[in-house]
C-alpha cells in the first residue's frame, strides 16, 4: 500500500472545512435560522384589566391546518400573508364579496401584574360567520360549525373563551364566511371588532356590560313590540266577538308579525341563521298582506270589487314567493355545486315580493281620489312614507354588492339617540304608521258600532212592523181548525201570510194569502209590508185569487230591484169550496197528496203575467197545508236537503203548523219557514176538539 504524504491529512481537513463552510454559513443565516414571523404584540401587566388585541393581524385567504401552528411562517408578504385591521371586515380591506375560509394570526408576548389571576380569557364581539380559535396550536373554542354542515346564529351575543395560563403564544382564528344572500353587501367577512383579552373575571364583567348595553339599546324596540302584541291580542279578541269586523282581523294579523320577527331575529335566541331567515320571509309577507287589507278597509276601498280581487291575487303571489324563498334559505348553500343556483333563485324570488312591497302606494293613490277624513288622511300619509322608505331601502339593498349604491346606508343611518336607543328613519315611520293604524281602526270600529246600532234600531222597527203584518192571533174560520207557524232565518224574514175575511157579495168567505219574497233582511221586510198593505186594499174589489195576484203583480213590477215574490192566493168558503191561484209558489198538500196547480211566473217578473185558478172541495176531516220553500229546502249539516220525499212523509202524518216547522228546523233551517194548516171540521165539531186529537196541536 503506498504511503500518503505526511501533509495529506492537513489537506483533507482543509478540503472538508472548505466544503462544509457554505452549509455552516447557510445555517447561520438569520432568515433561515427560524421561520419568518410577524412582530409580537407585547402586553405588560396583564391579569387584572382587559386589553384589546388591536393593531394589524396577519391574514391569509384559504384554509390550511398548519396556520394554527405557532411555528408557521406568517410574515407580511410571505406566501400570501398580509396585515389587516381587526376593526373592519376583510371585505372592507381589499377582499370584497369573498366567501369561504380565511385565517387570522396574532403573536402575543404577555407579562403578568403582581397578584393577577393566573389564567387569561378572551371576548369576541362578532365575526362573520363561523370560527374556531387556536392558542399555540390547540383548539380552545369555536362558534357555529363549518361546512359541510355549516350553521351559525342570526345575531350571536359576544362569546367568551378561556385561553388557560398566561404565557406567550400565537392566537389563530380560522373563519368561514357563508355564501352571500341577495341583500348582502360585498363588505362582509371575518373580524368586525378587535378581540379583547384579560383575566376571566374582567372578561366576564365586560361580557355582562356588553349584554346590558345591548338590552338598554333595545328598550324602544321592545316597548314598540309590546304595543304590537297588545294591539294584536285586543284586535283578535274583538274580532272573535264580532267576526263581521274584518278590519279587526287584519289589524291583528298586521300587528302580530313584528313581534314574531323580533322573536326570530331580535332576541339573540339560539336560532340558526338559515332557520331564522327562512321563517322570517313568510312572516314579513304576512305583515305586508295585513297592511294591504287594513288599508283596503280603512281607506274604504274594499267596496271596489276589482281592487279587492287584485289585492287577494297579489297577497297569494306574495306569500307563495316569500315562502319559497324561505324554504330555499332553510337549506345549506355551502355546497359549491348549488351555491350559484341558490343565489339566482333567491334573487328572483326576492325581486318578486320586493316589487309587491310597493302595492300600498297604489292603494294610497286610489284613496286620494276619495273624500277622506282626518284619520284616513293621517293613515294614507303615514303608509305612503313608511312604505316608500321601505321599498326604496329594500330595493337598493338587493344586489348592492354589484351596484355599490350607498343610499341604503343613508336610509339606515341613525338620526338621533335617546338613552342608548338609536332611531333610524324606518323606526320612526313604522312607529307613526302603527299609531295612524290604531287611530284609524278606532275610528272605523266606532263608526261601525254606531252604524250597527242604527241598523239594529231599523231591524227592531221592522220586526215590530212584521209583527203587525203577520197575525199572532188567527181569526176564527167557521167550519175549520187553523194553525200557523213562522220562523224567520234572520232577524227579519221575507215570508208572509194573511187571513182576510171578505165582504159584500163574498161575505162569509175568507181570502188566504201566503208567499215568500226573494232575499232576506230589511229590504225583504219592506216588500212584505207593501204586499200586505196592497192585499188588504185589493181584497175588497178583487175577491178572486187570480184577479188578486194579477193586481199585486201590476203593483210590484218595477219595484222589486231584480227580485221577485212567489205567492199562493186562496178563497175559502164555509162549505169547503176552495179556489186557489199560484204565482210560482210550491203547491199545497191536501192530506198526503200535493195538489197539481198550473205553473205561473212569480210576482214582479213581467208586467202582464196571467194566473189561473184551480178549485177543490174539502170534505170533513180533510187536512190542507200551505208552506213556503224554506220547509222544503231545509239543509242538514252535511248539505243534504229536506227533499220532497221527506215532505210527503211529513204531511202524510197530518201535522199541525208548529210540528211541521219544527221538523225542518231540527233537520237544519236554511231559509225562512212559514206553514199554515186548515182542517175541515165535522158538522157541530169545535176547532178546540179537533186540535186536541192526535196529530194536532195549536200553534
Amino acid at each position: 500500500m503506498p504511503r500518503l504524504p505526511r501533509r495529506f491529512p492537513h489537506l483533507v481537513g482543509l478540503v472538508l472545512a472548505i466544503a462544509a463552510s457554505p452549509l455552516a454559513l447557510h445555517a447561520a443565516t438569520p432568515s433561515q435560522a427560524a421561520p419568518a414571523q410577524s412582530p409580537a404584540l407585547a402586553i405588560d401587566g396583564l391579569g387584572k384589566g382587559v386589553t384589546p388585541l388591536g393593531g394589524p393581524w396577519q391574514f391569509h385567504l384559504g384554509d390550511d391546518a398548519s396556520f394554527a401552528l405557532p411555528q408557521t411562517a406568517d410574515a407580511t408578504g410571505l406566501q400570501g400573508w398580509e396585515a389587516l385591521s381587526p376593526d373592519a371586515t376583510w371585505g372592507a380591506q381589499g377582499h370584497p364579496a369573498y366567501t369561504g375560509y380565511g385565517w387570522y394570526r396574532k403573536h402575543l408576548h404577555l407579562t403578568t401584574s403582581p397578584g393577577a389571576e393566573p389564567d387569561i380569557a378572551m371576548l369576541i364581539r362578532h365575526i362573520d360567520d363561523a370560527y374556531e380559535i387556536y392558542w399555540n396550536g390547540k383548539l380552545v373554542g369555536h362558534y357555529g360549525t363549518m361546512p359541510p354542515n355549516s350553521s351559525y346564529l342570526w345575531t350571536p351575543p359576544p362569546q367568551t373563551f378561556g385561553l388557560g395560563p398566561i404565557r406567550d403564544g400565537v392566537l389563530a382564528l380560522r373563519v368561514w364566511k357563508a355564501p352571500l344572500n341577495s341583500f348582502d353587501t360585498d363588505q362582509l367577512g371575518g373580524l368586525n371588532y378587535a378581540p379583547v383579552i384579560g383575566s376571566p373575571s374582567a372578561i366576564t364583567a365586560l361580557k355582562a356590560q356588553s349584554d346590558y348595553s345591548w338590552l338598554r339599546s333595545r328598550q324602544y324596540t321592545f316597548g314598540l313590540t309590546s304595543l304590537y302584541v297588545l294591539v294584536a291580542l285586543l284586535g283578535l279578541l274583538a274580532w272573535l266577538r264580532n267576526r263581521s269586523q274584518n278590519v279587526l282581523l287584519w289589524l291583528a294579523v298586521f300587528c302580530a308579525a313584528p313581534p314574531t320577527s323580533t322573536f326570530l331575529v331580535g332576541l339573540r335566541l339560539p336560532f340558526t341563521y338559515n332557520f331564522a331567515l327562512g321563517w322570517l320571509q313568510p312572516v314579513l309577507a304576512i305583515q305586508d298582506i295585513g297592511l294591504w287589507f287594513l288599508l283596503l278597509y280603512l281607506l274604504k276601498l274594499n267596496e271596489v270589487g276589482w281592487l279587492y280581487r287584485l289585492t287577494r291575487i297579489i297577497a297569494i303571489v306574495s306569500i307563495v314567493s316569500a315562502s319559497l324563498d324561505g324554504l330555499l334559505t332553510l337549506n345549506d348553500w355551502s355546497d359549491p355545486r348549488i351555491t350559484m343556483w341558490a343565489q339566482i333563485a333567491d334573487a328572483t324570488l326576492t325581486l318578486i315580493f320586493t316589487v309587491l312591497e310597493a302595492y300600498p302606494l297604489l292603494l294610497v293613490g286610489m284613496a286620494l281620489r276619495k273624500k277622506l277624513d282626518l284619520s284616513t288622511w293621517l293613515l294614507a300619509i303615514a303608509a305612503f312614507i313608511a312604505e316608500m322608505l321601505s321599498v326604496v331601502r329594500i330595493a337598493v339593498e338587493q344586489g348592492s354588492r354589484y351596484t355599490h349604491w350607498t343610499i341604503g346606508n343613508k336610509l339606515t343611518a341613525p338620526l338621533f339617540t335617546i338613552n342608548g336607543n338609536v332611531f333610524i328613519p324606518q323606526t320612526i315611520t313604522n312607529s307613526l304608521l302603527l299609531l295612524a293604524i290604531i287611530y284609524a281602526a278606532y275610528r272605523y270600529v266606532r263608526d261601525a258600532i254606531h252604524r250597527q246600532g242604527a241598523l239594529e234600531q231599523e231591524f227592531k222597527s221592522a220586526r215590530e212592523l212584521q209583527q203587525v203584518l203577520i197575525p199572532d192571533v188567527l181569526p176564527e174560520l167557521p167550519g175549520f181548525a187553523v194553525t200557523s207557524a213562522y220562523r224567520p232565518a234572520q232577524e227579519v224574514g221575507g215570508d208572509f201570510f194573511q187571513i182576510i175575511p171578505l165582504e159584500g157579495e163574498s161575505a162569509g168567505s175568507t181570502m188566504i194569502l201566503l208567499g215568500d219574497v226573494s232575499g232576506k233582511g230589511l229590504r225583504a221586510a219592506m216588500t212584505v209590508s207593501l204586499i200586505v198593505g196592497a192585499t188588504r186594499t185589493l181584497a175588497k174589489f178583487a175577491p178572486n185569487p187570480a184577479e188578486l195576484l194579477s193586481e199585486l203583480n201590476t203593483r210590484l213590477f218595477g219595484r222589486m230591484q231584480f227580485g221577485f215574490t212567489t205567492c199562493l192566493a186562496m178563497r175559502l168558503s164555509p162549505d169547503g169550496r176552495c179556489t186557489i191561484a199560484s204565482a210560482g209558489h210550491p203547491a199545497p198538500f191536501l192530506n198526503q197528496h200535493e195538489l197539481d196547480l198550473p205553473g205561473a211566473l212569480p210576482l214582479g217578473v213581467v208586467a202582464d203575467a196571467v194566473y189561473k185558478e184551480t178549485t177543490v172541495n174539502l170534505g170533513e176531516g180533510d187536512h190542507f197545508a200551505l208552506y213556503t220553500d224554506g220547509l222544503l229546502e231545509a239543509r242538514s249539516p252535511s248539505g243534504e236537503i229536506f227533499s220532497f220525499a221527506r215532505l210527503d212523509a211529513l204531511f202524510s202524518s197530518r201535522p199541525n203548523a208548529d210540528q211541521a216547522t219544527q221538523a225542518a228546523v231540527d233537520f237544519g233551517q236554511d231559509d225562512d219557514i212559514t206553514v199554515l194548516t186548515l182542517t175541515r171540521l165535522a158538522t157541530g165539531q169545535r176547532a178546540s176538539t179537533a186540535l186536541s186529537t192526535p196529530g194536532f196541536a195549536p200553534a
